[in-house]
């Protein structure tokens, strides 16, 4: 018959494992928006952005929207949610799913958990299965951001303003400011110059440091309320964990303008940013780290601008 003790031992050995896969779904994603693309584009929300030197590759379809899909919607695919980046899935969830059964009915994935040595041993395991996993993700992950980083601009000069042959500013367009970046396939309907761009590279840095604070006043400024809802969504979440999610040293690294379209009274433009930070999550009560985020996200960020306002964040896609 089963002892209280083993029972415990059992109950224990199931809530280490789920702790350990929390804090691993965290790690790499716990940015704003950064496991997820999210928000809305207009009537641009389900078509893809166009590609840019920052990001060459497809920009993520949208999976959480407010916008209705319309008529207009005939690129497969960009309706529908895709998978989430998320950890845990497929082939190794499998493995840690027949170790967490194995341990509940006496067997154990690692051949059973006999005593409390065993217990130890099975959850450092699977935290080394842990480990591994996430650093094969960040792996490819650097992989595929590898041609946005070798075709940008050189950081050391201007590059120059497609529309008008003179030099441009740093940044978003390359250099330390921002600036227009080339974009022939999709003209800019707006105008967009640099002082558009300065406040495309502000709001990135003030809405990251916002959500590191969980200062959702610091958010309703920036972005608008969907976006705001889904971020209040993600602290909530942190704080059902224990966890906090603490951001800083943001810099934008390279960006460049994808498209800019007017749709009645509101602009809209889209811009590819690669930019670095410090990301951590942390124990509430003790402030111990428990993941750190990857050093470096390069993202799809679209801003809105209503009759002549600010611009304020509308929607956030990964790349791919």
């Amino acid at each position: 018959m089963m002892t209280t003790f083993t029972r415990n031992r059992r109950t224990a050995a199931a809530l280490g494992l789920a702790a350990l896969m929390a804090v691993a779904t965290t790690a790499g994603e716990a940015r704003p928006g950064g496991s997820s693309s999210m928000g809305s584009r207009g009537s641009r929300t389900y078509s893809a952005p166009a590609p840019t030197t920052t990001a060459p590759g497809m920009a993520a379809p949208m999976q959480r929207s407010q916008a209705t899909p319309g008529p207009s919607m005939n690129n497969p695919g960009f309706g529908q949610a895709a998978p989430q980046r998320r950890f845990g899935g497929g082939f190794f969830a499998g493995l840690l799913g027949a170790g967490l059964l194995g341990a509940l009915l006496g067997g154990g994935f690692f051949g059973g958990l006999g005593g409390i040595a065993s217990f130890l041993g099975f959850l450092i395991q699977v935290a080394l299965l842990v480990g591994l996993v996430m650093l094969a993700v960040r792996f490819f992950r650097r992989r595929q951001a590898e041609p946005a980083m070798a075709g940008g601009y050189a950081r050391s000069g201007p590059a120059p303003d497609p529309r008008s042959g003179m030099p441009g500013l740093g940044g978003l367009g390359g250099g330390s400011r921002p600036g227009p970046g080339p974009n022939p396939a999709q003209p800019d309907q707006v105008g967009i110059g640099p002082a558009d761009y300065e406040a495309f590279e502000r709001t990135l840095t003030q809405v990251q440091l916002a959500y590191g604070a969980e200062d959702v006043a610091a958010l309703r400024r920036l972005a608008t309320p969907e976006m705001v809802g889904y971020f209040t969504e993600e602290l909530q979440a942190n704080a059902a964990r224990g966890v906090i999610n603490r951001i800083s040293d943001v810099k934008l690294q390279q960006g460049d303008l994808s498209e800019a379209w007017r749709e009645g009274p509101t602009d809209y433009a889209t811009v590819a940013m690669r930019y670095s930070l410090r990301d951590v999550t942390m124990e509430r009560g003790s402030g111990r780290i428990v993941a750190n985020g990857d050093p470096e996200a390069v993202e799809v960020w679209t801003f809105r601008r209503d009759r002549g306002g600010p611009w304020i964040l509308s929607a956030i896609q990964q790349t791919r």
